[in-house]
């Protein structure tokens, strides 16, 4: 059963690394794997329980006899539903941060990035919208990001091959900008939500590498722009019946969302409740402010949503069931027992965190980002000492290492997929224009990772 189990997962590392030629959804191969996996899981369970945890189950039972069932409800309530905790945890912190961003958008909040970003000068349109896509990123899921400013750069630039060139500049910041903090990238918040990494911690050992990972492809995509841009600016939206929010109601909602996003690591160092309760908390006091700035328009006739792009909608949805699926499946193969063997092998045969880090980039750029960094996560348990102690190098080395190494080809990250579909990028297109300037930035970012690791 454990090898059919591996098979079951290998399966579904091909069909995800091959989803843009398939058609086939990634979410849809997570989700299967982690729910047949498990099934199978349970039907060899005295198995696997016996060789994970046979003392726990010894007390479990406190003398009773062991029967199907009875390991079916250990497995349940001790194991399974520990898995499906974490994972839920993720999602929640997901749907607060989407969820927070639909509010800012429908109330014109994201109109300031519009305004400021107003220029037919290339280098100035692309560092503002790249900036300002690092700095959000930072703070909310990078995928909503990506697609919140991709529809901000489709709106404004006509040339498809500069949509190109500026949406991979958009890929590239969301990627870095959210490998840095905890709260801004999946991973980073796994291995803050496990103790692996403290928020300080975290940041202040990437953030100079993820700088450099953005900033120098910027640079060299800039060479490749016109001095001024095919632009067509359209005029402000009409905040007539959509909303009523003067610039400084609107300012203050983005202080109250974004700002409040900040807040959360403190919120988790004082508390030590999970970060996604603190994203709720957060979400509670900005639809207060949303209700309480617009109650006179509420349940009203003249009340009308401002639209969110379908793909952002649905893009959403998918990355949560996708994130679900995947921790249900990493899960998975810790209690089989096959993530120990291959820890094991890795430590006789490899035995450095540096080449493990850099060939889980490359591979994450040809499988998934999130697939692959929690796969390594999950090969080892958080020791008390050494490279796996909470803030040691192997987890800091893997949060890089895949966060830019996925944006070396298009298909390596949920935002390079979105990037595809929305603007008919080619994958030999990205690997001839980008992936070389990726590549020289994510090997300067690790050789400045490895600086701050061993000298200082």
């Amino acid at each position: 059963m454990t090898l059919i189990i591996v098979l079951l997962l290998v399966l579904a590392y091909l069909l995800i690394a091959t989803g843009h030629l398939t058609g086939v959804n990634k979410a849809a191969i997570a989700m299967f794997l982690g729910t047949v996996g498990w099934v199978l899981y349970v039907s060899y369970g005295t198995d696997f329980v016996m060789q994970q945890h046979p003392d726990d189950y010894a007390e479990y039972l406190s003398g009773t006899t062991p029967t199907s069932e009875t390991v079916k409800y250990f497995i349940y309530d001790k194991i399974f539903l520990t898995y499906v905790g974490k994972a839920a945890a993720i999602v929640m912190f997901l749907l607060a941060t989407i969820t927070i961003i639909e509010i800012l958008n429908n109330n014109g909040c994201f109109d300031f990035i519009t305004e400021w970003i107003r220029t037919r000068n290339s280098k100035r349109l692309l560092w503002t919208i790249t900036l300002a896509t690092f700095v959000i990123s930072a703070n909310l899921d990078n995928l909503t990001t990506t697609m919140m400013m991709l529809v901000i750069m489709n709106n404004i630039l006509q040339s498809g091959r500069q949509r190109m060139l500026v949406g991979s500049a958009i890929v590239l910041a969301a990627n870095c900008g959210g490998c840095f903090t905890v709260i801004g990238d999946p991973i980073g918040l796994i291995l803050w939500g496990d103790g692996a990494v403290t928020a300080s911690h975290f940041s202040g050992y990437l953030a100079l590498p993820a700088i450099l990972a953005w900033v120098i492809p910027t640079i060299l995509i800039n060479r490749q722009l016109p001095d001024r841009l095919d632009c067509e600016w359209n005029p402000s939206p009409f905040r007539g019946d959509d909303t009523r929010l003067n610039r400084w109601q609107r300012f203050i909602m983005l202080i109250v969302g974004i700002g409040g996003l900040w807040f959360i690591p403190t919120f988790h160092n004082i508390t030590k409740l999970a970060p996604f309760l603190g994203a709720l908390c957060v979400l509670s006091v900005l639809w207060v402010v949303n209700e309480a700035f617009n109650h006179k328009l509420m349940n009203a006739d003249q009340m009308a949503q401002r639209r969110i792009p379908r793909a952002l909608q649905y893009g959403a949805i998918q990355q949560m069931l996708f994130v679900m699926g995947i921790m249900m499946g990493m899960g998975l193969m810790i209690e089989t027992g096959v993530w120990g063997d291959i820890a094991a092998w890795f430590d006789t045969n490899i035995h450095n965190i540096w080449l493990i880090g850099i060939g889980s980039g490359v591979l994450s750029s040809l499988i998934d980002t999130f697939t692959v960094a929690v796969s390594n996560i999950m090969l080892y348990p958080i020791a008390e000492a050494g490279d796996m102690a909470t803030n040691g190098s192997y987890w800091k080395i893997i949060a890089y290492c895949t966060a830019v190494g996925g944006c070396l080809l298009s298909v390596g990250s949920t935002s390079g997929l979105a990037l595809m579909k929305m603007e008919h990028v080619r994958l030999w297109w990205y690997l001839k224009n980008l992936t070389p300037k990726v590549l020289i930035g994510w090997l300067v970012g690790i050789v400045v990772l490895w600086m701050e690791i061993n000298l200082i």
